[in-house]
């Protein structure tokens, strides 16, 4: 017997990432980061020859916890990177055409005697007495005024609690991550994959077989392999379950363009006829895509509506993306974890991509599993990823479903259709009260589904009578205070292409 099983070590000794890009380098420098060299040896898989589908990448704030965890420095991350700060997001046309509001990171105001704010504002914006909710947000008012600032000791100011995330080259993000994994041990196998060898009386993978004719053999395999899903579909067949019938767009094409003077600190989405368009501004060079339905649209309609709204002169040819919106059935199988879009697929309305590789590698890390592969772990994981899919599902629809577009089949399509059912409660509550909630551990918090709803027109019946407990004066002094900080808070903060130049600029 060995000193190891004699103690119960029965630790996986060998990880094979397959397939590199965002998802594999966040999986390698998270897995060598925590579990370390010592523990299990993890080797990375990928080809030079295969690309990957990254484009500029959108954020939000939940992507400091992982660099954090990483120890990395923020600084030297965005400058590598050519990134830029983010805000929030900016809705362009997607209520109506000519209309546009705000999501922001953060809160809007401040909760007052344990009511939510929106309530009070609710209250005084239905007699006329309260700004655009945007004025009660610190991150909005500087997005639109160009402005950024990191979070800075100010005690009760909102310069103490400014939200953000980034904005940045996906490419340069994984090589960014693939130096740091390097750094810490994790080893980079170059090849295409030609066969993917399994256990016999299992069908537990034991290893991928390469061109050159070598195998690299693991205990777990996290599968990075994008759409394609090599070991999660291709070989155990995990299946896939469609949300087309709730989120009906199924193509991208992607341009990059070059950028004007200003770098704003926000994304822009901007409703088209049969779909959205994203503008990412990076300090090189502006990102941007169409995501769009291919039933209302031809590619070539919709890659020259792309062309037709650029900052910019394009960069590259436009290249297009096929995807159906989306998850595996399971996460995780066997000894395989589907991380990244080879685990599913949301379109990025709102930035959520990057974050569900981050869950998908933080929950791993959480139900970690040893060489038993006990399905309890599995379970978990797969009910933990699933639910959180499908909180992520019911925010993004909630931009089509709610909107008074009825110029074209698209909208008229997105605008009558059945949403899940959760989401027609949500909606039915904020009609109801204008109460907007954060469920369990969801994603998106009341502060988001309230700047939605409101911005895409909804409309309260009335709202939380628990906000008349302040009398009608108070509670208008109060509001106008708090917009008069946000105002004077955003003379402290500079421009956001004067911070990146001091702090941050690209080599």
């Amino acid at each position: 017997m060995t000193a190891e099983a004699s103690t119960g070590d029965n630790r996986i000794r060998r990880i094979a990432i397959i397939g590199g890009g965002t998802a594999g380098w966040m999986t390698a420098a998270a897995l060598a980061k925590v579990l370390g060299p010592q523990y299990a040896a993890i080797t990375l898989v990928e080809s030079d020859a295969i690309g990957t589908v990254g484009v500029g990448e959108a954020t939000i704030p939940q992507i400091n916890i992982f660099n954090r965890m990483l120890g990395i420095d923020e600084n030297d991350f965005v400058r590598r990177t050519k990134g830029s700060f983010k805000l929030g997001i900016e809705f362009v046309d997607w209520r109506r055409l000519g209309h546009s509001y705000f999501h922001p990171f953060g809160k809007f105001g401040l909760d007052m005697e344990g009511v939510s704010f929106h309530a009070f504002w609710l209250r005084l914006h239905a007699l006329g007495l309260a700004g655009p909710i945007e004025d009660y947000s610190l991150m909005a008012k500087a997005a639109a005024t160009g402005k950024f600032m990191r979070p800075v000791n100010a005690g009760n100011s909102p310069l103490s609690s400014i939200a953000y995330a980034f904005h940045f080259d996906a490419g340069l993000y994984a090589l960014f991550l693939r130096d740091h994994a390097e750094q810490r041990g994790v080893k980079r196998h170059e090849g295409r994959i030609v066969k993917v060898d399994q256990r016999g009386e299992d069908g537990f993978v034991t290893g991928v077989r390469l061109e050159d004719g070598s195998t690299v053999e693991a205990d777990l395999f996290i599968d990075c392999t994008g759409f394609r899903g090599l070991l999660i579909e291709e070989t155990l067949h995990a299946g896939y379950t469609d949300w087309s019938n709730w989120l009906p767009c199924n193509r991208a094409v992607a341009v990059p363009c070059s950028g004007g003077a200003a770098i704003p600190p926000f994304t822009r989405s901007t409703a088209r006829k049969a779909g959205w368009q994203w503008r990412i501004p990076l300090q090189h060079r502006v990102g941007n895509g169409h995501v769009y339905c291919s039933e209302f649209i031809s590619d070539d309609e919709a890659a020259a509506t792309l062309l037709a709204n650029l900052d910019g002169e394009p960069l590259a040819e436009p290249r297009f993306i096929r995807f159906t919106t989306g998850h595996r059935n399971k996460y995780w199988d066997k000894n395989v974890v589907a991380i990244g879009l080879s685990s599913g697929f949301m379109e990025p309305l709102e930035s959520t991509s990057i974050h569900m590789i981050q869950s998908g590698i933080a929950n791993l890390l959480a139900n970690f599993p040893d060489m038993s592969f006990d399905p309890v772990d599995a379970a978990r994981y797969n009910r933990v990823i699933r639910q959180e899919s499908e909180d992520i599902r019911d925010f993004l629809v909630l931009h089509y479903k709610a909107t008074e577009r009825d110029d074209s089949p698209f909208w008229n399509h997105c605008r009558t259709m059945a949403v899940p059912d959760r989401l027609a409660e949500k909606i039915r509550v904020f009609e109801n009260s204008g109460r907007t909630f954060r469920e369990n551990e969801e994603l998106f918090n009341d502060t988001s589904w309230f700047a939605v709803m409101s911005g895409q027109g909804l409309k309260p019946r009335t709202y939380d009578p628990v906000a008349n407990l302040l009398d009608f004066d108070t509670t208008r002094a109060r509001l106008d205070e708090i917009r008069r900080v946000v105002d004077a808070s955003i003379g402290h903060m500079p421009e956001h292409r004067a911070f990146i130049a001091q702090n941050c600029a690209a080599q």
